[in-house]
């Protein structure tokens, strides 16, 4: 009888301990039963993105997804209808730690991320902002990674060390060509004899480690490999966005006008990542102990988990419902600052143009960001927001404008102030797309419907651009 009350008291402390997890696992639940159906449509599309589209730009990207999933709906195959590999494949926990560790924010730096995960060829990133470069310096700083060149004299023995160790290598700067020497490497020729696991190199058969990891960055801006290249490497398309670059200035922006109000933010995002990881920690020991227990009420230790799981469990969703509060005041104080980061993220990709006139003509991130910071420092000072941006603006466009300048040849001058002022208009919403047109194209004549041109000082061919215009 005592045994009996005792397991009763056991079973309501437990199931006290345990109500407040009921309804979001509930709805977790509920939300898993829904996933599981679309499961096959959504990983057909994961896994087409990953295998085909990793060299293409985000439009291009989000064109043919669309595509995929309207096909996938023609054909009866379910799906969730708005495809999102982050959605599918993304670890939220594993994705704040990327963004930590430099990785741009945006939807499309994440995609690449996770590509970069889950695809079995090794990754070859077009990096010419360094963006990749600088995550996966992060990302491998734990395990000892090995940033190297094919133009090193000893990186074939740097190679092979890392290979027995299965510590991870990066080659950065890469060419059109790529080494024929790691050609075993990329298609991974590798063979296993007893229990390890060989590939050679070179002339040598060395021990090959699983947990291994190979990277390749290059910095030019619009490489052209060969077909045989594309199909030993997933090549991802790591060139910055307009959105994740303007994230970033805003991040510089508050930093350098409200440091406290961007260390707190920065400390949301460490805590949020915490709290997520210890949440995942928690949700796993309670399946792991009801799983392995057969008898939850007898087992004193089980019991104990899953009650300090439970507080635990609670003090973290309400630290999370506060930090949520928080992150929505801190947003609306750096919102102030948004426009400013948008235009000048715009003009960092106006820059970028200007290669399509001269090759030689090429500005990278870091340049332009100091460009920024120092443009910060010398505008002048104001109390009001809307005026200190204001003067922000100007001084960072005349300090763009003379130090681009500095590198053009003066027959390219007037074209770089021409874009930069068709930039700025079309920014601002004030650019007409069919007047821009007919400025550089002098519209489309139709042939014989001009009125005779009435001036004898003024060409035929400008009568007919006026009258043209005029229409």
């Amino acid at each position: 009888m005592a045994d009996c009350k005792a397991r009763l008291i056991k079973a309501e402390s437990l199931i006290t301990s345990l109500s407040k997890e009921k309804t979001r696992w509930k709805a977790l639940s509920e939300q898993l039963t829904v996933d599981l159906v679309n499961l096959t449509g959504d990983i057909l599309i994961s896994a087409g993105l990953i295998a085909y589209l990793g060299a293409f730009n985000s439009l291009y990207r989000d064109e043919i997804l669309a595509i995929w999933v309207k096909l996938s709906t023609e054909r009866n195959i379910p799906n969730s209808g708005k495809f999102s590999l982050i959605a599918t494949l993304g670890d939220p926990v594993e994705i704040r730690q990327w963004n930590l560790w430099a990785l741009p924010s945006d939807d499309f730096s994440i995609d690449n991320a996770i590509i970069t995960k889950t695809a079995r060829r090794w990754p070859l990133f077009i990096d010419p902002q360094g963006q990749a470069n600088k995550w996966i310096r992060n990302l491998g700083k734990d395990e000892k990674l090995q940033v190297l060149k094919f133009s090193d004299g000893k990186y074939l023995k740097h190679l092979e060390g890392a290979i027995r160790n299965g510590s991870p290598i990066m080659i950065e700067n890469v060419g059109e060509e790529l080494d024929p020497a790691i050609e075993p490497l990329l298609q991974k020729q590798i063979v296993k004899r007893g229990a390890s696991y060989n590939i050679k190199i070179g002339d040598a058969v060395i021990e090959y480690d699983m947990k291994f990891r190979f990277y390749l960055t290059t910095k030019l801006r619009n490489p052209h490999y060969l077909p045989e290249v594309s199909t030993k490497v997933t090549i991802l398309n790591f060139m910055i966005t307009f959105e994740g670059l303007a994230d970033q200035l805003l991040g510089i922006t508050v930093e350098k006008e409200n440091p406290d109000l961007q260390q707190k933010k920065e400390q949301l995002v460490i805590d949020a990542a915490n709290n997520k990881k210890k949440l995942a920690e928690i949700e796993e020991s309670i399946l792991k102990t009801l799983q392995e227990t057969e008898d939850i009420l007898g087992d004193e230790a089980g019991i104990l988990v899953l009650s300090n799981a439970s507080v635990v469990s609670i003090e973290i969703n309400k630290q999370q419902e506060i930090a949520a509060k928080t992150e929505i005041e801190i947003d609306e104080a750096r919102i102030g600052y948004q426009p400013i980061a948008m235009t000048v993220s715009g003009l960092f990709f106006c820059i970028q143009e200007l290669a399509f006139i001269d090759p030689m003509y090429q500005y990278s991130m870091g340049f332009f960001v100091a460009l920024y910071r120092v443009a910060i420092d010398e505008a002048k000072p104001s109390d009001e927001l809307e005026e200190r941006l204001e003067f922000l603006r100007v001084e960072f466009l005349a300090s763009l404008y003379r130090n681009i300048c500095r590198s053009l040849f003066e027959k390219d001058k007037p074209i770089f102030s021409m874009l930069l002022t068709f930039k700025l208009l079309d920014m601002k919403g004030e650019l007409n797309g069919t007047d821009l047109r007919f400025l550089l194209t002098g519209g489309v004549s139709a042939g014989g419907d001009q009125e005779p041109c009435p001036a004898p000082w003024m060409s035929e061919q400008a009568w007919n651009e006026m009258d043209r215009a005029c229409a």
